[in-house]
């Protein structure tokens, strides 16, 4: 756990120098001139985006976010000043690298010191040795309720609330995480990121279910912070519990949002998505429709042969392309979703293309294929599960395409 702890820790102190650090160095790299403050002004631009989004995800805090955004404002006023530019540069370059290289030295430093000084690290670790035999769960709860105790005598502690809150939700002790965090909530605030984790206490606390309370509390985040992913994510579950399918869609849609491409937690809610659209018979979204449009789509239905089921596990992938008959190997449309969707209703255009100067639209024929990884690797793995349509035409709806064989 005290291993865990440091990982995570420093990735959190990597995050915070990354952010202080890239306008210091990217000042240095800057050059003078008249398009010194269009570039500076892109930079800054940048950096408020970058800081939106880790406010979205619950990365920085509140207070966090105001201080480093009227910060970056600061540093912009001063960089397009024209009494700035007239300075000489190389004094300036100077002073800001031996600024960059103190933060990065002294920020690290403080952190893990200040830790050590005020912090219980002993606490973190449910692995600690005492005289020579490892620390049982009884200990771990005494370690816990030692906490608590403190939190007794010092009430209007938010933070070791908090920590509290967090300690008992590891520890699966969801009603006592909920409490923590209500007495945080009612120190802090409407905090985004704090009413996320307390929402989801008290959901499971209550069993998994987000219905009552704890979709009040979520709704109450989404008005402090409406890009919080984490809120978003509950609140989409939450109508998809009560069989709001459409409403699910779009907290879910929102999120994607503030998701990067790629990313396993964004194919997750895609996912999720899809299985909305499935459940309540939703039609596509608008801005795809008008895209396929003008594409000719491939549409049909991807099934597993019999005998096959068995092969299929869970976190298995699901892939479904269209290839040229006549060109390349490299698919000119694709899908990925996870094999436990089939069967799966697919639907290929131009808006899956993997190149934008290679569409589906653009090719005579193309055959359709279907492949479940064990890898999650789009090139066919020995032991994937595999289909092939015969050629078809680009425009080709109700597609009955097979998963039948074994890849050798």
């Amino acid at each position: 756990m005290t291993a865990v702890f440091w990982i995570i820790a420093s990735l959190f102190i990597a995050l915070a120098l990354l952010i202080v650090l890239t306008p210091l160095l990217r000042r240095r790299r800057t050059g003078a001139g008249t398009d010194r403050d269009a570039t500076n002004v892109k930079l800054y631009r940048d950096e408020l985006a970058e800081l939106e989004r880790e406010r979205g995800e619950g990365a920085m805090a509140e207070q966090q976010y105001r201080e480093a955004r009227q910060e970056i404002e600061r540093r912009l006023l001063e960089d397009v000043h024209p009494d700035a530019q007239a300075q000489g540069a190389p004094v300036g370059r100077r002073a800001t690298l031996w600024t960059a290289l103190a933060v990065a030295i002294a920020l690290p430093l403080v952190s893990v010191l200040g830790y050590l000084q005020f912090g219980d690290i002993g606490a973190l670790n449910p692995v600690v040795r005492e005289e020579g035999h490892p620390v049982t769960p009884a200990q771990i709860d005494k370690m816990v309720k030692k906490l608590a105790d403190k939190l007794k005598k010092n009430p209007d502690d938010a933070t070791g609330w908090t920590m509290l809150g967090r300690s008992y939700a590891v520890l699966g002790r969801f009603q006592d995480a909920a409490d923590a965090y209500s007495r945080a909530v009612a120190l802090v605030g409407d905090d985004a990121a704090l009413l996320a984790d307390y929402a989801d206490a008290l959901a499971m606390a209550h069993g998994g279910s987000l219905a009552g309370e704890p979709m009040k509390i979520v709704q109450r985040g989404l008005k402090s912070d409406p890009k919080n992913i984490k809120l978003l994510a509950l609140a989409g579950s939450a109508e998809f519990e009560r069989k709001n399918y459409a409403d699910a869609v779009k907290y879910w849609q929102r999120s994607l949002a503030e998701l990067a491409p790629g990313s396993d937690f964004r194919r997750a809610v895609e996912n999720s998505i899809e299985a909305a659209r499935r459940e309540g018979n939703l039609p596509a979204p608008a801005q795809k429709a008008q895209v396929a449009s003008g594409s000719k789509a491939i549409t049909g239905t991807v099934t597993l042969a019999q005998g096959l089921s068995s092969q299929v596990e869970p976190g298995d992938t699901l892939f479904i392309y269209a290839r040229a008959v006549s060109g390349p190997p490299m698919p000119v449309a694709i899908l990925r979703v996870a094999a436990s969707q089939l069967p799966y209703k697919f639907r290929l255009d131009d808006s899956s293309a993997m190149a934008p100067d290679n569409k589906l639209s653009a090719q005579a024929e193309v055959v359709v294929g279907a492949r479940i990884s064990k890898s999650g690797n789009a090139l066919p793995q020995p032991g994937d599960l595999e289909g092939m349509s015969a050629p078809v035409t680009p425009g080709t709806s109700g597609l009955q395409l097979s998963i039948d064989r074994v890849v050798r």
